[in-house]
């Protein structure tokens, strides 16, 4: 009887004590800044990139989503202003949104397109490979999204609507698009890019979305796309409802978002978590 006793006593206390014992921390998120030349820009180009809590290299494939910062702006500022890493650290626990690695480059103010620099070319012929060969992404269009905030999202629309067979979704985040000239305070018409010494009009019609437009819809792809501005962002926010309008008009899945505020990070910051769960989705 004593023995027994004895033995209930020490089952009790291994049991309080694996309950007292603190729990291994939950592996974290990482965000790391890298640099690589480019060929097409015959410099380095610098991008940060999250990977989700518990990414290992040799456990599959994981998915990837770009995302472009704005004029004149940095590859951080999705995490330093945007919060990207505590969003997606939230929606990934909660399981609604897929473990993906985020890549981030440093865009300057070349509103991604191959006019200063050729750094179009460059996001497509050497970023997307660097990528590839050191991360642990996979390689196709299901599994691979694009974004942007303002300059960002002129350069993830014009990303998305000439490949969409490399993108299952978009998202543009109060994107610096016009559907015809930018207005005058636009960062468009003083950058350099669309002309050299002054702004060239018909350079910026070439390469705005509207050009892209019937060579998109002529292409059996269909992307979602999610759209979104804050409603003091006068111009942009009625440009993004256009956008929207004509996306559904002519049969393609697309969010729109408006919310208070202004062209400001506090709103990209609201607008994130819906951003990345409907753009995510289109994942696999």
């Amino acid at each position: 009887m004593r023995r027994l006793f004895r033995t209930a006593l020490l089952a009790i206390a291994l049991a309080c004590a694996a309950f007292a014992a603190p729990a291994a921390p939950a592996p974290a998120s990482t965000i790391a800044v890298r640099t690589f030349h480019a060929a097409a820009l015959n410099r380095d180009l610098p991008y940060v990139v999250y990977l989700p809590a518990g990414y290992r290299a040799d456990q599959g494939r994981y998915p990837v989503l770009y995302l472009l910062h704005g004029n004149n702006g940095d590859a951080m500022d999705w995490v330093t202003q945007g919060q990207l890493q505590t969003t997606a650290d939230t929606l990934i626990a909660r399981h609604e949104i897929p473990p993906v690695v985020i890549v981030m480059p440093q865009g300057g103010t070349n509103w991604y397109v191959d006019r200063k620099e050729k750094m179009e070319t460059a996001f497509f012929q050497d970023l997307l490979p660097e990528i590839q060969a050191h991360f642990a992404v996979a390689d196709g269009r299901d599994s691979r999204a694009i974004g942007g905030v303002s300059m960002g999202g002129f350069g993830a629309l014009r990303y998305a609507l000439e490949h969409p067979d490399m993108f299952c979704g978009a998202l543009l985040l109060s994107p610096a698009i016009y559907a015809g000239d930018p207005p005058p305070t636009s960062a468009a018409r003083y950058v350099g890019v669309f002309g050299e010494h002054q702004f060239d009009a018909q350079i910026w019609r070439t390469l705005n979305y509207p050009a892209l437009w019937k060579p998109y819809f002529a292409q059996s792809w269909r992307m979602p796309i999610f759209v979104a501005a804050g409603d003091d962002d006068l111009v942009i926010q009625a440009e993004s409802s256009l956008l929207y309008t004509r996306l559904r008009e002519a049969g393609n899945p697309a969010a729109l978002r408006i919310v208070d505020g202004g062209h400001v990070w506090p709103v990209w910051r609201e607008l994130l978590p819906a951003a990345l769960k409907y753009t995510l989705s289109c994942l696999r």
